[in-house]
């Protein structure tokens, strides 16, 4: 697959070689050797000119999945989309470049975009193995060299060039002052160390007017209200001048606000001394406590030095300490208006948890001019802006309860998944961490969670209101968890509050409060809360019978989707393209529920979901998003599902975890929750289709692809522990209060049991068929997807394009075995353009899936003696087992095998 391509080398100072594949240009060039965790942003990240004279390894394995947009500008003539006028990067290192990206704003591959650019990157590359290397070692020199290096000592013939000798701020500083919103108000002086773009627009959608000027510009307080000191590459040790100027201005009292190297160069202005990390910190996902109200916050970071909080001088505190590695990530002073933050708050690339200290700033630098400045403190400024002064609703008990009733799911029948036994055992431990008693209600005598010696007692009972009450009324637990048995529990819970169980016997439900779950579970009140903030759900109605159901679809028109409320796994749910299909959809609805929900179709639309974590103290993080393979019209437990997204950009990921953030924060959810979106594939539109303020089906496996164990952080959340107080349970030194990082992909397909069942229809849509889900790990999404399909079926070899014949109506109308028919259409030689029209399955997992065919074509014109070293490799990196080699090859898996233990594959 990579015979047309230029072989090339990253050589590192300790003689360490690394060969891949040439992308962009093809030039050679040295740097120091960094990394960075994001999993989105890769066009912001390589023109944010701190990445200056460095060569950026992304740990992330597949890049340039959705291309890079055009060069259009804003209306302050920046470029939209990027963070400088260029890329500052000196290369790029990743594992999978993609050639064929997927968005609808993509105007150019990301090699095209290097290549005009003059930036060389390599692919191919272990970047885990790398940044182990790099994580052990520290950052270290490096380059990138064509053609192949031979050990040994590569390093006595190469000269490597410490770009940290270099004043890098001077490299790329501008050298005339510019000034952005000429007539805004008040005047800001931004000080161009390395300025990201999305400094200037977060200060000039503000209102304020900017003021650009060089790294070594002199400051004239006159001339400004405010001064402002941006990020920058390399040794703050380097900018002498600009430290002297800074002091200057401090000395006349006019507010001060520095980010990233403008951190290091305010502290360093103060008076303290700043240190080269051992690997800095480059990522999405760095969890930073505010010291004045201890919330915890995920930030965006790009740095290799940090301040030594340890020469604070009198009159100066920190403002931000970083939860993991305990670094200073932000001063204050304690009476003068300066203060400054080591993190971006202007995120791009990034979470924009605080970009609401741009707000405080310019608040400060307003009051400053009308001369109420010196009124409030800056560290209480902050402090106010970043309080979470939690809705007092009712007695809130702070005390532990003693003893906790947990409902968990409703019975089971065999063959069925048992996500709900996943999250209900995790729970039981996380209290009994506690020393608490638990009591279990669950009817399935073969669960995890009802075995001797987890739970203190177990009630084999139905999940029904009586059964509950009579259950409370021996135990008489102080506590009780309804959001760990699914819809079964919940509904039941939800019943007892109603009619007065748990006040009764003074039971209090913890964690996510009674009220949110009716507000999440009743369509007519959750449209008019997620109104509320600014959102928008489809468009849809609640309808209670028949004539209402079709006079609501005239309204929305056709096609619509009908769910009855309340309902597990969208029993009763279906698509109707006319009156006739409604009427038929509505009788079968409301044998199931009162009310019946109309929804706007928004089929073909992109399906992307967040599993989101709040305590009672409102930190909140969002521990995993996934994407549908399959577009919008079937049912999450129905559909393929990849983890992280794939397909969507920086803004689009950051916009909706914003989103999923403000909705729960909104509902007061205490513990996990899951949101689902509807992404529009040709616009920045979306809608929020529903929340769950439960655990659910894709908990489970949020918590098996991360690593993350959602239901035992929920349970201690739960009895009023704060979030960024529990500990890592993979790391054991670090805080849960963070988001995952994943350098792999996830692929969940759901398995079926159809055929036992002669007159079923096989069609999938909107309600759940599937009894249960695999899950497969892997490099690519082609590995994880072909091993998820042998999983779901023995007898399966994989992405087989040989299983079913091609069908344009089972392409059209998805079936459980559509993805066989995809295959074969692919080796029919269907074009990807063909099968988005008829699937509206993205293009970007269509050409992953062509790449399977394709390669499966390739070994098909071998015999077993052709087969190289280079061929099994490639077939492995794309899923394919020994046996579905050999298959190709007219061989056996046995001899396949040996050939590949034989070639060290």
């Amino acid at each position: 697959m990579h015979s047309e391509q230029q072989v090339c080398s990253l050589v590192l100072e300790d003689g360490t070689v690394l060969t891949g594949y040439n992308f962009g240009a093809s030039k050679p060039i040295d740097g120091e050797v960094v990394f960075q965790t994001g999993m989105v942003g890769y066009p912001e990240s390589l023109t944010d000119p701190s990445y200056h004279a460095q060569i950026l390894v992304l740990t992330y394995p597949l890049i340039g999945n959705y291309g890079v947009p055009s060069d259009e500008k804003d209306e302050f003539e920046l470029p939209r989309w990027f963070e400088s006028h260029r890329i500052w990067a000196a290369g790029l290192v990743v594992a999978e470049v993609c050639d064929t990206p997927s968005h609808w704003q993509q105007s150019r591959t990301l090699p095209q975009w290097l290549a005009e650019q003059g930036v060389p990157g390599v692919s191919g590359v272990d970047t885990r193995e790398l940044t182990k290397k790099l994580r052990e070692r520290g950052s270290m020199l490096g380059k990138i060299v064509m053609g192949t290096v031979v050990l040994p000592s590569p390093t006595a013939s190469l000269a490597f060039n410490d770009p940290n000798i270099r004043n890098l701020v001077a490299e790329v500083s501008i050298k005339e002052p510019k000034t952005y919103n000429a007539g805004g108000s008040p005047r800001i002086c931004a000080v161009d160390c390395g300025l990201k773009y999305n400094q200037v627009r977060c200060l000039v959608k503000r209102g304020a007017r900017v003021d650009l000027v060089p790294w070594n510009h002199p400051l004239d307080v006159a001339q400004f209200d405010g001064l402002f000191i941006s990020n920058g590459p390399g040794d703050p040790s380097r900018c002498a001048d600009t430290v002297d100027n800074i002091r200057a201005v401090m000395r006349a009292g006019k507010p001060v606000f520095g980010i990233c190297l403008g951190h290091q160069l305010l502290s360093s202005a103060a008076g303290c001394k700043t240190f080269k990390m051992k690997y800095g910190n480059r990522g999405h996902n760095q969890p930073c406590t505010h010291h004045g109200t201890d919330r915890c916050y995920m930030t965006s970071q790009n740095h290799g030095f940090a301040v030594d909080a340890s020469t604070l001088p009198d009159g100066w505190a920190p403002l931000f300490t970083n939860k993991n590695d305990h670094t200073n990530e932000g001063i204050v002073h304690t009476s003068s208006p300066f203060f400054s933050v080591q993190f971006h708050p202007e995120h791009s690339a990034g979470p924009q948890d605080l970009e609401c200290l741009f707000d405080v700033f310019l608040d400060t630098v307003r009051a400053h001019k009308s001369g109420s400045g010196l009124a409030i403190p800056m560290s209480e400024r902050l402090s106010q802006a970043l309080l979470y002064r939690p809705v007092v609703t009712g007695d809130i008990q702070t005390s532990p309860p003693r003893k906790v009733l947990i409902l968990g799911s409703g019975g089971l029948s065999i063959g069925q998944a048992g996500e709900f036994d996943y999250s209900g055992s995790q729970a039981i431990k996380a209290l009994q961490e506690h020393g608490i008693q638990t009591v279990v209600i669950n009817p399935n005598i073969a669960t995890v969670q009802t075995s001797k010696g987890l739970a203190d007692k177990v009630y084999f009972l139905p999940l029904v209101p009586q059964y509950v009450e009579q259950v409370i009324c021996s135990e008489r637990p102080d506590g009780v968890l309804l959001t760990f048995g699914g819809q079964t529990a919940l509904n039941c819970g939800v019943e007892l509050q109603k009619n007065g169980t748990f006040d009764k016997y003074r039971v209090r439900v913890l964690g996510t409060p009674i009220q949110s779950i009716i507000e999440t579970e009743d369509r007519k009140l959750f449209a008019d809360r997620i109104n509320e903030i600014g959102e928008k759900v489809a468009p849809s109605a609640a309808v209670y019978s028949i004539p209402e159901a079709l006079e609501a679809a005239e309204k929305l028109g056709y096609p619509v989707l009908a769910r009855a409320a309340f309902s597990l796994g969208g029993l009763g749910s279906g698509f109707a393209n006319n009156s006739e299909e409604l009427r038929r959809l509505a009788q079968h609805a409301f044998a199931h529920s009162s009310q019946l929900i109309i929804d706007k179709s928004l089929k073909g639309w992109k399906e992307v979901e967040y599993e989101v974590v709040r305590d009672a103290f409102d930190n909140c993080i969002t521990v995993c998003n996934m994407e549908n393979v399959d577009p919008l019209g079937i049912h999450t437990g129905e559909s393929i599902v990849v983890a992280p997204s794939q397909t969507l950009s920086n803004r689009e990921y950051h916009r909706l975890r914003t989103t999923a953030l403000n909705v729960i924060r909104h509902f007061g959810v205490v513990g996990e929750c899951n949101i689902q979106y509807a992404l529009s594939p040709t616009s920045q539109e979306y809608y929020i289709i529903e929340v769950n303020a439960r655990l659910s089906r894709s908990s489970a496996l949020a918590s098996k692809a991360t690593g993350f164990p959602l239901a035992y952080v929920a349970a201690k959340l739960a009895l009023g522990l704060a979030l960024p107080d529990i500990k890592n349970s993979v790391t054991a030194t670090t805080t849960a209060c963070f988001e995952p990082s994943l350098d792999y992909c996830v692929v969940k397909i759901p398995r079926w049991d159809l055929s036992k069942f002669s007159r079923v229809s096989t069609k999938i849509g909107s309600s759940m068929k599937s009894v249960g889900e695999v899950m497969a790990v892997g490099h690519k999404f082609e590995e994880a997807f072909q091993k998820a399909l042998r999983m779901v079926d023995e007898n399966t070899a994989g992405f087989d394009p040989y299983a079913k014949a091609v069908c344009d109506i089972e392409l059209e109308q998805p079936t459980d075995k559509r993805m066989f028919v995809l295959a074969a259409a692919l080796k029919a030689g269907y074009t990807i353009d063909r099968l988005y029209e008829l699937t509206k399955i993205d293009r970007w997992f269509l050409h992953k899936m062509a790449n399977i065919v394709n390669y499966q074509t390739v070994l098909e014109q071998l015999t077993h003696p052709e087969l190289t070293a280079e061929h099994l490799l490639t077939a492995k990196r794309l899923g394919f087992s020994d046996k579905q080699i050999a298959a190709c090859v007219k061989s056996t898996e046995l001899a396949v095998r040996k050939k590949r233990e034989d070639c060290g594959v």
